[in-house]
């Protein structure tokens, strides 16, 4: 018995009372972080900034007029923003594409996230469909949760901007963040940027692809900071799996890439084109997938570095292959997220409202011929 206590840890009542003893003299840091995190007393102040209805009654929502832009934020002083949730009511059916989401952090000119509505969480294809991960969750019914910090040192402004041609009957919004006598240290900056290549440039290869030239580019930042994530939406224009693309990453300005995958799905972490079939995870997922493999298809995906955000000191690129070395013509729709120090780079200018709804363009190639534009 006294052998089989020991290998089970059993151990006599002096031992165990010695133990205990070590233990209390002598805590284990990080097991005392993983149990008290929770229980761990706060010093800060919890805020809100929402669209309730400001005379005590049930019209909890604002009407965003076409051409007009809403204030959904506005403050002074240190904080974090911890969530933002959004319901929309609108008739505008491209209203995910034609919402624009703008933030400024510390008063800075350009903002650092602007982003269509439906992009920003994942909806890059302009239609709403449910799934959850760690930093962006969509739940039933159109309900639109972000779950990244986003800290500001003197001041936080957020916007929305109806581009489109209808109103925003009621827009529905709670921003919830921490108020704070003063930042730490060393924190970046959240910043979300879109791009879009409807279509891209499918060109003739021999196949090979060593310097990334002519991959579609999510992201290109320079300064100090580390890329966390992205969420990519794809359109066929051509039959067959679009995803024969390796993600490339540069970093600080080397030429080669730093980072070379080995496909797209792998990249999204999957493997073998999804099965066909939508998932979702905390870290990563593919959670719209529609007529996968044909001219027309739809994917939506997503990748969060938070295990291992890519760090870089003074600038980075991260791109993908459209197609094996870059030889198929769909349409890709992507937001990069990211924190940096400031300033940050100048930003694309967004494309116009047309050219951000989705359509199916007659391409041709090698990989097939597409429909007619519809």
């Amino acid at each position: 018995m006294a052998s089989a206590g020991a290998l089970l840890g059993l151990g006599s009542a002096a031992s165990h009372a010695a133990t205990a003893g070590a233990a209390a003299a002598e805590p284990n840091p990080a097991a005392a972080d993983d149990l008290f995190a929770l229980a761990r007393l706060r010093s800060y102040k919890n805020m809100r900034s929402s669209s309730w209805d400001r005379t005590g009654g049930n019209a909890d929502w604002v009407v965003v007029a076409p051409g007009q832009t809403a204030t959904l934020l506005d403050t002074k002083g240190a904080g974090v923003v911890t969530h933002i949730w959004f319901t929309i009511n609108s008739q505008d059916p491209m209203h995910l594409k034609n919402l624009v989401l703008r933030a400024w952090w510390d008063d800075e000119d350009a903002p650092s996230i602007e982003v269509p509505i439906g992009d920003l969480f994942g909806l890059g294809l302009g239609e709403y469909f449910v799934y959850q991960s760690q930093l962006l969750a969509v739940a039933p019914v159109k309900a639109l949760n972000s779950y990244f910090q986003m800290p500001f040192a003197t001041a936080a402004r957020i916007t929305l901007e109806n581009q489109g041609p209808a109103p925003v009957r009621s827009l529905y919004f709670a921003i919830d963040y921490v108020a704070l006598p003063a930042l730490p240290e060393g924190l970046g900056r959240f910043h979300a940027q879109y791009r879009q290549a409807a279509p891209c440039k499918g060109i003739v290869s021999d196949g090979k692809n060593l310097s990334g030239k002519d991959n579609y580019v999510f992201l290109e930042a320079a300064g100090k900071g580390h890329f966390v994530g992205v969420t990519q939406s794809v359109l066929q224009n051509q039959n067959g799996w679009f995803g024969e693309g390796d993600d490339m990453i540069f970093v600080d300005g080397d030429a080669l890439p730093t980072i070379n995958g080995t496909g797209t799905e792998d990249y999204y972490n999957g493997a073998w084109d999804f099965g066909l079939q939508a998932f979702a995870n905390q870290h990563q997922g593919a959670p719209y997938v529609v007529d996968p493999e044909r001219i027309g298809g739809r994917y939506c995906m997503y990748r969060w570095h938070i295990e291992s955000p890519i760090a870089f000191e003074k600038s980075i690129k991260v791109t993908i292959e459209h197609g094996t070395a870059n030889d198929r013509s769909d349409n890709f729709y992507s937001t990069a997220y990211w924190y940096q120090t400031e300033p940050h780079a100048q930003f694309p200018a967004l494309p116009a409202v047309a050219d951000r709804v989705p359509k199916v363009f007659s391409v041709g190639g090698a990989k097939g011929v597409a429909t007619p534009a519809s």
